[in-house]
């Protein structure tokens, strides 16, 4: 027996010594040289009243994997975007970009690389923006897109937290004598092919004879429908408010359109990421998450600095300020990859989401859009953030 087990030791021994001699051969590595990042600048981060705010450096290595690596290392946000929806996505004169839809592209570049202006803008149009999305032209999909079931499961898509609560109407020339959708039977109707409008259209017309005219973007829609090849244009109620507003003076302005009372479908708008990488879906949707909280807790653009000595732990979490735990004083890390104080350069950079409704679509703007179901979930509205803890 023990000659057996010294013959089996000295097997193993020997079996050892071989892996040894096995694992000190080196594989040859290709050297790629060193990596280089994009350096955007130094990018303004919030003081909130002498907590650490710190934003990440585009020139530095990525505290993030997957897509958000990715683009901590490019040191840029590629954000689909539409460019014809006045208060919404819309190119001005001057080549800037304006809108609610763009201040959330510029929100989710506050967040992941401390400055907002960090965002190459990707126009696209509405049969582009998920093939551009599925093959990686785009980081994200900010782009009046409807958060749909067969998109969400065949596009390929993951839609996150809904940053405007739409429906589907129709405007038509206040002239024309038009005031419900029984008076538009046998008449032509403008609608963007590749949307969801066609087949809410087709549905609400089901027992009204029309014809639908079918266009690729509102820049050619709007020609047909102003030189009357079509007698209504139908899309979100928000998107017809849009155009309304810059309608031109010398086609009667404003005035000359009315949007009929009537809403016929249900239009969850908001941010699309690609499927696959859940840390990247988590990050644009606690972006959005944190201008709605941020609203609720009473935090501004203004104000977003004068938290420092707050005694309200859910505040002190939200804008990265040291918190009390079992060990002492530590800033809250929800292991979203970001930077404390991410979502008080959110703040400063864009404001809460109250202040992105008012400012791009609200009472004062041309579009005159009231919150209703847009409002917290404390005023009667559907906007409502889980707890950041």
């Amino acid at each position: 027996m023990r000659a057996r087990t010294l013959a089996f030791l000295a097997v193993v021994m020997l079996l050892a010594a071989c892996t040894q001699a096995a694992d000190t051969t080196t594989a040859p590595t290709t050297d790629t040289g060193p990596a280089t990042t994009a350096d955007t600048g130094t990018a303004t981060t919030a003081d909130t009243g002498g907590a650490t705010t710190t934003t990440a450096d585009t020139g530095t290595e990525p505290s993030g994997g997957g897509l958000l690596g990715d683009i901590q290392s490019r040191g840029s946000l590629l954000c689909g975007v539409n460019e014809t929806v006045p208060g919404f996505g819309f190119l001005n004169a001057d080549g800037t970009r304006s809108g609610f839809d763009i201040d959330f592209c510029r929100a989710v570049a506050a967040a992941v690389l401390g400055d907002p202006e960090a965002v190459e803008y990707v126009p696209l149009d509405a049969q582009q923006r998920f093939t551009a999305l599925a093959s990686g032209e785009i980081d994200v999909l900010i782009r009046n897109t409807t958060f749909t079931a067969t998109r969400d499961g065949g596009e390929g898509a993951t839609f996150v937290t809904t940053t405007f609560y739409d429906g589907q109407g129709m405007m038509v020339f206040t002239d024309s004598g038009i005031g419900a959708m029984e008076d538009l039977a046998n008449t032509a109707i403008c609608v963007l092919s590749g949307t969801t409008t066609e087949l809410n259209l087709a549905t609400r017309f089901v027992d009204i004879p029309y014809t639908p005219l079918t266009f690729e973007d509102n820049g050619v829609l709007q020609p047909a429908f102003v030189s009357g090849q079509c007698d209504g244009w139908t899309s979100d109620k928000s998107q017809l408010a849009g155009i309304r507003s810059a309608f031109p003076a010398d086609q009667g302005g404003p005035e000359a359109l009315t949007i009929l009372e009537e809403t016929f479908s249900k239009e969850p708008l908001g941010p699309a990421v690609r499927d696959g990488d859940s840390q990247w879906a988590q990050v644009v949707d606690w972006v959005v998450n944190a201008t709605i909280l941020a609203e609720e807790l009473g935090i501004t653009s203004d104000n977003v600095d004068t938290f420092a000595d707050t005694d309200n732990a859910e505040i002190r979490r939200l804008l990265g300020l040291e918190i009390e735990s079992d060990d002492g004083t530590a800033v809250f890390d929800a292991g979203l990859g970001l930077e404390p104080g991410w979502a008080a350069n959110v703040i400063a950079s864009v404001g809460n989401y109250g202040e992105i409704f008012d400012r791009n679509v609200g009472p004062d703007t041309p579009l005159g859009l009231v919150r209703g179901v847009n409002d917290l979930w404390l005023n009667g509205g559907l906007l409502y953030s889980p707890p950041y803890r």
